[in-house]
This record gives C-alpha cells, sequence and structure tokens, in this order.
C-alpha cells in the first residue's frame, strides 16, 4: 500500500460503454463480455498525481461496511487515499443537436466518494501475481455518489429503464440510442489552488452496420 502510487503515473477520465441490455443475459455465470468488450473512450490527457496533491482528502468507509483486509489498510492512506475530483456525466442526443438545444446534464458527483481508491485498486490488483506494465490503463468502475442524482450509469440513473430520464422537449432515455453522444467531465479546484481540468471523454454511439 505504501509504494502502489509510485506505480502510477496520473489519472483520465474512462468510458467503458457497458451494454447493459446485453450484460444482464451474460452475468451469471460468466460475467461480461460481449456487453463490455466493444469501445472505450478517455479524455484527451492525464492528470498526474503531483499536480492533484492539493485536491486529497481523507478516504473513509462507513463503520456499518466491512473494512478493508490489512493489507489494503494503512494509515496515511487512511488520511489522504482520497481525491476530490468533480464529476459530471452529459448527453446530447441526435435530436437535440438538429434543434439546436444543448446537452443534459445527467449526474454529478466526486471521485472521492469511491469505494476503493486508487493505492487500494493497485495494490489489490498485483497481490495475486498479475503483472503490472508500464503503461497499461486500469478502470475504476463506475463512480456514483451517495445521493440522489450522483450515479454514475444511466441503468442507475433510470432504475434499469423503468424510470426513464427526462432530456427536455419530451425526450426520455432508459438506454442510450443511436446519435447519442456521451460526455463525462472532470475537474479539481478550491480556494488557494489552481483549477485543473481532465478535458471530456465525449463518444457518440453510431447505428449497428448493415
Amino acid at each position: 500500500m505504501d509504494e502502489a502510487e509510485n506505480h502510477v503515473f496520473g489519472i483520465c477520465l474512462l468510458n467503458d460503454w457497458s451494454a447493459r441490455d446485453i450484460q444482464i443475459w451474460e452475468m451469471a455465470p460468466l460475467g461480461p463480455f460481449l456487453a463490455k468488450n466493444f469501445a472505450t473512450t478517455i479524455s484527451p490527457w492525464i492528470v498526474t498525481m503531483e499536480a492533484l496533491v492539493p485536491y486529497r482528502c481523507a478516504w473513509q468507509r462507513s463503520d456499518s461496511d466491512p473494512q478493508p483486509l490489512s493489507y489494503l489498510d494503512a494509515t496515511d492512506n487512511r488520511k489522504a487515499g482520497a481525491i476530490d475530483i468533480q464529476l459530471e456525466v452529459w448527453l446530447h442526443s441526435d435530436r437535440a443537436r438538429r434543434e439546436g438545444r444543448d446537452p443534459t446534464r445527467l449526474s454529478g458527483t466526486s471521485f472521492r466518494h469511491q469505494y476503493w481508491n486508487v493505492a487500494q485498486m493497485v495494490t489489490h490488483h498485483t497481490v495475486g501475481g498479475c503483472a503490472l506494465q508500464p503503461g497499461d490503463l486500469l478502470g475504476t468502475g463506475t463512480i456514483s455518489g451517495p445521493g440522489s442524482g450522483e450515479a454514475g450509469a444511466l441503468i442507475e440513473l433510470a432504475y434499469a429503464g423503468t424510470r426513464p430520464v427526462d432530456l427536455g422537449a419530451g425526450e426520455q432515455r432508459g438506454f442510450l440510442a443511436d446519435g447519442d453522444t456521451v460526455m463525462l467531465r472532470g475537474w479539481c479546484e478550491q480556494p488557494g489552488a489552481a483549477r485543473i481540468g481532465f478535458g471530456e471523454s465525449r463518444g457518440t454511439v453510431l447505428p449497428a452496420r448493415g
């Protein structure tokens, strides 16, 4: 744990484009395959761990939740293992673009709420002997906060499609549609420190090839 972040260059925004309508059929007993292997979109640059130092904060686990095992726990990590990165998910439908309407903000949260932090994920990834090589890209999993409107996945926001999200002008989404553009935005800011942006992770769902 004490050495884990020495092997992390920095952080970017990543969308792993999970096709949850397919994934539900793959989950038991094999886990997701085709639902996750078709696309990944990242933001245009990486923010180094050194640049994120002013935004470090205490990492906390609720007393009602199981506490980390000893190899995933450390005093320094408890004190400053989390990073306060502000995150937003936006959706711009094809119809909205054609009609000149702005994108819709779906949710917002902070990376500080992540159940496992960066050092813990790297430590757990390697503890079984799996080699971590320079240039490897590790995804954190969906980042969702504790409050209403802080879910990082449309399937959570729309309750598995049963409560579609309102996009305005009569448009709703339970699942993404052809022409939808999904944007992940992230930044850090606080008094006395420079505002740091991550750029935008942007991708558009295209129709299937005939």
